[in-house]
């Protein structure tokens, strides 16, 4: 599956046409925040599970958008079957290990 969004240019000529692609990008957008989102919330609750301090109010100006997996210029390329071969039975891909703290 490959999704692109032309480096963000609009490159259809007709306004239904540019609507539908700008509905499009917006869509695949949103869906990557949440993404973002839900995934920032099971790091959170994994962290905390592990005695580690996560202040709430440092969370309150954490933004899903800011994250290098959201690319509004780019492609996006995915191997769905590869995607889906990780999921665990709640539908979840597994968090990546922490890294650890430099000295």
């Amino acid at each position: 599956m490959r999704a692109s969004a032309h480096e963000g240019a609009i490159r259809h000529r007709h306004l239904a046409a540019q609507t539908e692609q700008a509905w499009c990008l917006t869509l695949l957008t949103n869906a990557v925040v949440t993404w973002t989102t839900e995934y920032y919330g099971l790091a959170i609750a994994q962290m905390r599970a592990e005695g580690r301090a996560v202040d709430d109010e440092l969370l309150a100006h954490i933004s899903p958008a800011h994250s290098e997996n959201v690319n509004f210029f780019g492609t996006i390329n995915v191997e769905v079957d590869t995607e889906l071969a990780k999921l665990d039975p709640a539908g979840y891909r597994p968090l990546r290990p922490r890294r650890r703290e430099r000295p």
